[in-house]
């Protein structure tokens, strides 16, 4: 798989991606699939709010989702998804069965989990995409995370009862 990625340039559109989410008052996630040559060719932000309050209507899984509808496994084995916190169990989960290849996040699950506390909305599980790609029969690479603060900047205030502007 093609290692010359900008990876801190492709994060921060899935950064962008995750700042639009928020303004349009969902939950500040993002996430973009790029092809091996960097061309970006989806992007997602989280969707609980516009997917009528789906808890499962997470940025990596609704990218990944549309991803496994529209290119073949062999292409998305070559490909890149980039996302603004470390893919959940369940995304990790739907990031593997679409078949995509590598994988780059900002902010970690547990940093995350630390951040949101005890939120209904976000019932973080510390648990490692790392982990959860270990137990596959194929395997994806994971990078992160990577501009961690950045990351972390994007839920400041989010979760803590503030306005979700």
């Amino acid at each position: 798989m093609k290692s010359d990625l900008d990876h801190e340039a492709l994060l921060r559109k899935a950064f962008a991606v995750a700042r639009k989410a928020r303004e349009s008052g969902d939950h500040p996630f993002g996430s973009i699939l790029v092809d091996p040559n960097g061309k970006v060719l989806m992007q997602q932000g989280n969707g609980f709010t516009a997917e009528g309050r789906d808890m499962t209507a997470h940025a990596e899984r609704l990218l990944a989702t549309r991803a496994s509808k529209t290119y073949p496994p062999p292409f998305l084995a070559e490909c890149t998804l980039y996302t603004s916190a470390e893919p959940c169990a369940m995304c990790s989960g739907a990031i593997y069965w679409a078949g995509i290849g590598r994988v780059v996040f900002g902010q970690t699950e547990k940093d995350l989990k630390a951040q949101t506390g005890d939120h209904d909305e976000n019932p973080t599980l510390d648990l490692p995409c790392r982990v959860v790609f270990a137990a596959g029969q194929r395997k994806v690479e994971v990078i992160g995370p990577l501009l961690a603060d950045e990351a972390a900047a994007l839920q400041a205030g989010f979760w803590d009862g503030e306005a979700k502007t």
